[in-house]
């Protein structure tokens, strides 16, 4: 999976599902999409918030991007704490976002790595990570075979990944080759965002300023399906 930028619930249920997540750093970095960008809510709205970036060219993977000089960690959180002010989790999740958004490393994958290290020991999700590119080395694989030659190499015999990536796979073609494909669906989440119509698909960040870590532990474990 790739690496995201303080990701949405699903992101946290895929990692809970599975005995090792493995995380892409050795793959292209993609222009909009969620690798250093996500959203929060603001005034009754979906805000994009994000990690700048320095110059790179096209082509380059993950890990050879840094965060631009520019990133302040301390805006970032001023941000989240004026749009949270209200929020009844805000003094529990305040703390998190603080070790997330100060950490000193500006290796965007490094950064992301140790995010998803933080947030996960937050929540109490215990699932190892590896990076993609301890597993195999200078794979030029693309797509379903990347895929494929990744669970051989890990010795797995089922492979989870997130609903969307349903049109990406085929079921008998991993089937042929001895793993199961498993998709995590998760189920319809909302709770109260003050008194505004309910937003979803927000960051983790949204999920727990408004509910206590114990709920959104138990919908990690529990609020999905495998289909």
């Amino acid at each position: 999976m790739q690496p995201y930028f303080l990701p949405y619930i699903g992101y946290f249920q895929l990692i809970d599902a599975v005995d090792l997540f493995i995380v892409y750093d050795d793959i292209k970095y993609t222009k909009k999409g969620w690798i250093n960008r996500n959203r929060m809510l603001v005034n009754g709205e979906a805000a994009v918030f994000s990690l700048p970036l320095e110059h790179a060219p096209d082509a380059s993977d993950i890990r050879a991007r840094a965060i631009a000089s520019v990133y302040d960690p301390q805006k970032l959180l001023n941000r989240f704490r004026g749009a949270y002010a209200r929020a009844p989790e805000l003094h529990v999740t305040l703390p998190l976002l603080e070790q997330v958004l100060f950490q000193p490393e500006r290796n965007l994958f490094a950064f992301l790595w140790g995010a998803l290290a933080l947030t996960c020991a937050h929540l109490g999700v215990r699932t190892a990570m590896q990076r993609s590119s301890d597993i195999i080395a200078g794979s030029d694989l693309r797509h379903e075979e990347r895929v494929l030659a990744t669970c051989r190499a890990a010795g797995a015999t089922t492979y989870i990944n997130a609903i969307g990536g349903t049109e990406l796979y085929s079921r008998e073609r991993f089937a042929d080759q001895g793993v199961a494909l498993r998709f995590v669906q998760t189920r319809a989440i909302t709770y109260r965002q003050y008194d505004d119509p309910f937003v979803a698909w927000l960051s983790i960040v949204d999920v727990l300023m408004f509910n206590p870590r114990d709920t959104v532990r138990a919908w990690i474990g529990s609020a999905y399906e495998l289909v």
